[in-house]
């Protein structure tokens, strides 16, 4: 599904022609941020800061990218996009889910395109070469005789799977995982998303920079009055880890004797957190009842709030009793952003008998169409002369001023690794 309008204020409209490297024009722009602030203008409206994004950003960072039961027999595939590169990810015949740059090794075609698919091998469009699940090239017609088919493979990408979810890093070295996920399965396993179905999804096209989409949701300053939907179940006037109240006290007390992890616990791009909802809802809807017969998390206390999983830079998800929802925010261009959302029910839940499929998109169909909006409109200001980047609230937006610290910190991480200084 594809929700889409004009929004032509907001539109990309930089066609400047870089002199010199992303890195050298953006090196000045981090050095002028002044601490506990947003950024200076060109880090959300130029082409050199995107390309800059996808590189020292995207491109070395773990993403969140889906969920294994979106390939669940040997020969599911699953093409998406990371900003302008195709990546595709695979079921192999030994269950093992493997990923890989999506360009033929002959002439570069994509082999698949975006969604999913399933075949026993995987045959480019253009010319028929064929790939066999692991990625080796199997056949190349018309080749001469010298030709070594196992030069040819496709070439992969770093791919972790941790209790159903997928996990995927394009650089040649991937960051540290293996702290992160002994955490996250101690909070997502008790979901069972590994026995779930993508029931929905849908993409919401946004022409605002990526940055601002993210802080966006990295806060909810803005929740109590742009958001009347949400904010009839979600601790909307929350403060960070939702920590600090007896309430708060309260749910974490209950968390341990229910035996689910709920402290909140952080690392350099990561969250989790379980923190509880309003008081008599059970889960993230339009009236905080469940919105699936059948229980994802199944205990006595249907009041277990929702398990928040934040992971920089582009996503966050929300598991609660009967579903899971994912936020995934991909850039395309300086000021347009591709935001995926994705929904998980039980894998025995029937369409129509135990979930309306759009009732259980209703909230977040709503919400995200709302961000939209707010987003697109805070590209418009910041595309202003009069832009000057301003201070976060300590309160209210401690989490989208720790996402642009840290986007701050892994450039300037990267461009000490290049050798570049701000002039």
């Amino acid at each position: 599904m594809l929700l889409h309008d004009g929004a032509a204020s907001a539109r990309n409209t930089d066609h400047t022609t870089n002199t010199g490297s992303a890195e050298a024009m953006v090196a000045p722009w981090f050095a002028a941020r002044r601490p506990g602030h947003t950024l200076p203008q060109p880090l959300y409206t130029t082409r050199a800061a995107f390309d800059f994004d996808m590189t020292a950003i995207f491109g070395t960072s773990w993403l969140l990218v889906g969920f294994t039961c979106e390939l669940p027999r040997p020969g599911s595939t699953l093409a998406e996009m990371v900003g302008p590169w195709p990546i595709l990810l695979v079921h192999d015949k030994s269950g093992t889910i493997r990923g890989f740059h999506n360009s033929c090794r002959h002439r570069g075609s994509i082999l698949c395109k975006p969604g999913q698919h399933q075949a026993p091998r995987l045959i480019c469009p253009y010319h028929n070469w064929t790939y066999d699940l692991d990625g080796r090239l199997l056949a190349a017609p018309r080749m001469p005789e010298e030709f070594d088919k196992s030069d040819h493979g496709l070439r992969p990408i770093h791919v972790r799977c941790v209790s159903g979810l997928i996990f995927v890093c394009l650089a040649d070295e991937a960051p540290e995982f293996d702290t992160f996920a002994a955490h996250l399965e101690d909070y997502i396993a008790p979901h069972a998303l590994e026995t779930g179905k993508l029931a929905a999804q849908s993409t919401l096209v946004e022409y605002a920079n990526w940055k601002l989409v993210m802080e966006n949701g990295r806060e909810c300053y803005h929740c109590i009055t742009r958001h009347p939907e949400l904010a009839a179940t979600f601790p909307v006037a929350m403060s960070r880890h939702f920590e600090g109240s007896n309430a708060a006290q309260t749910f974490a007390d209950a968390m341990v004797e229910a035996d689910l992890a709920a402290t909140p616990i952080e690392g350099d791009w990561w969250q989790l957190a379980r923190f509880g909802l309003n008081p008599g809802v059970e889960t993230l809807s339009m009236d905080g009842k469940p919105l699936v017969k059948k229980p994802m998390l199944a205990r006595d206390d249907t009041h277990v709030g929702s398990m928040r999983l934040a992971v920089d830079p582009h996503s966050f998800l929300h598991a609660t009793t009967d579903h899971v929802f994912l936020f995934n925010a991909m850039p395309v261009g300086p000021t347009e952003t591709h935001v995926h959302a994705k929904w998980i029910v039980r894998g025995d839940a029937v369409e129509g008998e135990d979930y309306d499929r759009d009732a259980l998109m209703e909230l977040w169909t709503i919400t995200n169409g709302q961000d939209k909006e707010l987003a697109e409109n805070n590209q418009t200001g910041v595309n202003s002369p009069g832009y000057t980047p301003g201070p976060y609230s300590p309160d209210a937006e401690m989490l989208a001023q720790r996402f642009t610290d840290w986007y701050c910190d892994k450039a300037a991480e990267y461009l000490g690794r290049t050798g570049t200084a701000a002039a």
